[in-house]
């Protein structure tokens, strides 16, 4: 790792030690790729190790991310000389996915790992990688089963690397998604057993972005139907206060009737509260 990772801890050291010689091991890895900072570790980490000619970017393109997060893939892919093939994903045409369940994550990657899948095969990948940490066994993830199905590897999974050594693992290899906020398709705004429409989607997205516009730097509004419900961490409440009639008048443009700030604040999973 060098003189700049020479803080991280021992037992990051070893993780670490022991997730390049599992991914050197493999030789040719296709890594499904959003921008986040656990698919961008794992993937600067697969290129460190096997160089750009062995490793290919997978990244779909689908209503259910927003476009600034494909921006930021792509922005990401370039800053690390990946090469990257941008897919359009076929959830919203599945519709088991569009119906909302608790499984929807589930549909979502089955429909996810059918596509990369075939197109890691057709260009001579034999290992297909994805980006699930040690955290995401302690929340509900439907989508984990998708995973075993298609057979994609989770290194950092099987590595136990948790969301705080990804970060700090990053910020020592220098990556600038160290300190990158969270992101969860637009979709889990969405109560389950709600259909899920581009409308909606497209409403989410809209709001979200005006929101953060304001110098919020972590929102999620929540779609319950004609009332919008607007979580962000408690230090920015003063500014969606301050913002307030602005917010609404935008959300309401948007489609909304009821515009609601969750004085729970900010908080992922949260649409798993409701049974």
């Amino acid at each position: 790792m060098g003189e700049r990772c020479a803080d991280v801890q021992e037992e990051l050291r070893r993780k670490y030690e022991d997730l390049k010689n599992s991914i050197r091991s493999m030789g040719r890895v296709a890594v499904t790729f959003s921008g986040g900072v656990d698919s961008t570790l794992l993937l600067k980490v697969s290129i460190d190790e096997l160089g750009c000619g062995n490793v290919l970017a997978l990244t779909g393109v689908s209503p259910i991310h927003a476009r600034s997060e494909s921006d930021g893939a792509k922005e990401c892919a370039a800053a690390l000389g990946a090469r990257v093939i941008f897919f359009e994903s076929t959830e919203m045409e599945d519709e088991s996915f569009v119906a909302n369940g608790r499984d929807r994550c589930y549909h979502c990657k089955a429909c996810l790992f059918k596509v990369v899948r075939e197109i890691a095969r057709r260009e001579g990948y034999s290992f297909l990688l994805e980006g699930s940490n040690a955290d995401d066994e302690k929340d509900f993830r439907p989508g984990r089963r998708a995973c075993l199905e298609f057979n994609v590897v989770s290194p950092l999974l099987d590595g136990g690397f948790t969301k705080n050594d990804i970060r700090e693992l990053s910020r020592a290899l220098g990556l600038a998604t160290c300190d990158k906020p969270s992101e969860a398709c637009l979709s889990s705004r969405i109560p389950y057993g709600t259909a899920i429409t581009r409308k909606m989607l497209e409403d989410i997205e809209r709001s979200e972005a005006f929101v953060r516009s304001l110098g919020v730097s972590r929102v999620r509004v929540r779609h319950h139907g004609s009332t919008a419900r607007i979580e962000t961490d408690e230090k920015d409440f003063p500014v969606i206060l301050e913002y307030r009639d602005e917010i609404a008048a935008e959300l309401m443009r948007t489609g909304f009737t009821y515009i609601a700030l969750d004085l729970h604040g900010y908080r992922t999973g949260s649409m798993n509260e409701e049974e």
